[in-house]
């Protein structure tokens, strides 16, 4: 018994396209997520990977990067790397953070 999948169900989905409907509120004076002055390069690589939103990076010299704009606020960086990157991880304050958006 083998059925085919609509057309609907079996297009990809580009990531991008569905992140950018979203809208962010930037507190730029009071970031959510506070990494740790210095932190296990293999646990920061870690987040690269697991970011679904790609927050965490490095640059062609190795050196790492994070900004917590576009956060989506899934806590995967919290769980994986809590006191090992992240210092602190929170709620961005009321009316802060992501809007989800759907279309």
């Amino acid at each position: 018994m083998s059925e085919e999948y609509p057309e609907s169900l079996s297009a990809s989905v580009n990531l991008e396209d569905k992140l950018g409907v979203n809208k962010y509120e930037v507190d730029e004076g009071n970031p959510h997520i506070v990494l740790l002055e210095d932190f296990p390069d293999a646990e920061f690589d870690k987040l690269i990977i697991a970011c679904p939103a790609g927050l965490y990076k490095r640059d062609a010299e190795g050196v790492a990067s994070f900004d917590c704009a576009g956060c989506l606020e899934c806590g995967t960086c919290r769980y994986l790397c809590e006191g090992t990157v992240i210092a602190e991880w929170g709620y961005p304050q009321g009316t802060m953070g992501i809007e989800y958006r759907f279309g």
